[in-house]
């Protein structure tokens, strides 16, 4: 809200893309150029939205691959974190466990789902943990260059002050490191409802996922593109709710950019 309230001719041209791109689409909604089942008009998707918005049922499947998102990309926080401080402040872990990051971080984890699900049921499980997986990687690889980057005179002022490597390790090396922790939890957090809504696509019953299939298995495009909305609306909320908590425990670091008009 600050943001808009501080860039007003930003938001103002933000608000005005939007609209034109609405108008557009209504547009060849209207046209008959098109087959509203392709292109189904502004006013069918915003009453499909309003349906979603007012049924429970809509809102227990929204949370269902919310939980799923959470679980998975809390868990590769905690374990991401973990191994990318180590790997960023110790040689040993970094020439231990980096040629395996480097080299399984191109596989398509989602290719590994069949292999979850036999091990691990149709179930949530299975999901969460495909989640964790493709989470834990982009966590450890900035976290790991954040631990790098901390500037050795804290490091060394804190030594020579009687600091142990537990406290040096607490109180310089992860607070320098926590930009670089949040910029891979910025990252992760969209993945994880990315790969959380196609697994739902894939093998679910419930969540916003199995909401985009059926609709479409039922012709009814207009749900379709309703669910794939309140799913983009999440990922915003989520990406803001991080920048939010960034900022306030993060307060040492304020980064200026600076944009051409």
């Amino acid at each position: 809200m600050s943001g808009l309230l501080a860039d007003p001719a930003g938001a103002l041209r933000r608000a005005a893309l939007l609209m034109v791109g609405g108008l557009v689409w209504e547009t060849a909604a209207r046209s008959g150029l098109s087959s509203p089942l392709i292109v189904p008009s502004l006013t069918r998707i915003g009453y499909q939205l309003w349906v979603l918005a007012t049924q429970p049922d809509s809102l227990v499947e929204a949370w269902y691959s919310l939980a799923r998102a959470l679980a998975g990309f809390g868990l590769a926080a905690v374990v991401g974190v973990a191994l990318g401080v180590l790997m960023g402040r110790s040689t040993l872990f970094a020439a231990s466990l980096g040629p395996f990051f480097s080299g399984t971080y191109p596989i398509p984890k989602i290719a590994l789902f069949p292999i979850f699900i036999y091990l691990f049921g149709i179930g949530s499980l299975s999901k969460v943990l495909l989640i964790f997986l493709e989470c834990l990687y982009p966590i450890v690889i900035t976290t790991q260059a954040g631990g790098r980057a901390v500037n050795r005179v804290l490091v060394w002022s804190a030594a020579n002050m009687g600091a142990s490597r537990a406290r040096i390790l607490r109180s310089v090396v992860v607070p320098a490191t926590a930009p670089f922790i949040f910029a891979g939890f910025r990252i992760a957090l969209p993945i994880a409802m990315i790969v959380g809504i196609i697994t739902e696509m894939i093998s679910s019953a419930d969540g916003l996922g199995y909401l985009v299939m059926y609709s479409l298995a039922s012709f009814k495009t207009d749900r379709m593109l309703a669910v794939v909305i309140v799913i983009a609306l999440i990922g915003v909320a989520l990406d803001r709710l991080v920048v939010y908590v960034r900022d306030r425990l993060v307060s040492w670091e304020r980064l200026e950019s600076y944009y051409v008009s």
